[in-house]
């Protein structure tokens, strides 16, 4: 019988697998269950089998789930495209954002941020693959940005993320991923103190991790096609 929780043990074991193939420590990667479009019954299920950090995309539907398992020991991380006009419940209920792309919804989450709170840890979102369709900001575009947001209170600026163009091409995967890389490279050159690479999908884990994922963002794998909202 396929569940939930044999579905997250598969993801694990492909993990496992990549790492090991990529001459990476065991617990190089750490795995993000994507349950937006998902009910909190669902996160429950995946708590039990021993996930613990959530991303979700959208904040309306996000906010009810996390206040129904609220007695769950669970970490959450925004992860989909965010208005500036959303920053200030996204600021107080999650404690990651993947998807900064621009100075004004950095400042915005910093001047949200409760100060009850530890530091909101955030990704600059990169569009590595320039398609028109997709956030991010630019390559030439993050330096700049990245300097900015990491002299602002209540964030913590830890790395970069980026979601390239769907292909089952794997060195077309392996070559976004590895852009993403490089520019993390070039960053810390620089001297920010950057530690993460959230990018890698169901299909494209493997090339991700063989790049140099520090965080990959998993949903279909785990909970199934993604249902209707």
């Amino acid at each position: 019988m396929i569940t939930i929780a044999s579905r997250l043990q598969a993801v694990r074991e492909r993990i496992q697998a990549a790492t090991a193939a990529a001459g990476r420590p065991p617990d190089a990667v750490r795995l993000i269950a994507v349950s937006k479009t998902f009910p909190a019954e669902v996160v429950r299920e995946a708590c039990q089998a021993g996930q613990h950090a959530f991303g979700e995309n959208y904040l309306q539907e996000a906010t009810s789930k996390i206040e129904a398992v609220s007695d769950l020991p669970l970490e959450w991380h925004f992860i989909g495209p965010l208005q500036s006009n959303k920053t200030r419940p996204v600021a107080a209920l999650f404690s990651w954002v993947h998807t900064v792309d621009r100075l004004k919804l950095a400042e915005r989450l910093s001047a949200a941020r409760p100060d009850a709170l530890a530091p909101l840890q955030v990704c600059i979102q990169v569009n590595v693959s320039s398609e028109e369709s997709k956030s991010g900001c630019r390559r030439e575009e993050a330096f700049e940005l990245a300097d900015a947001v990491a002299r602002l209170p209540r964030l913590r600026l830890r790395g970069l993320m980026t979601i390239p163009e769907l292909t089952s091409d794997t060195a077309l995967q392996r070559q976004r991923f590895a852009a993403l890389r490089q520019l993390k490279d070039e960053l810390v050159a620089r001297g920010l103190e950057l530690d993460t690479l959230s990018m890698g999908m169901s299909d494209d884990l493997e090339a991700a991790i063989a790049e140099g994922a520090t965080m990959v963002r998993i949903g279909r794998a785990i909970f199934g096609p993604r249902r209707p909202r």
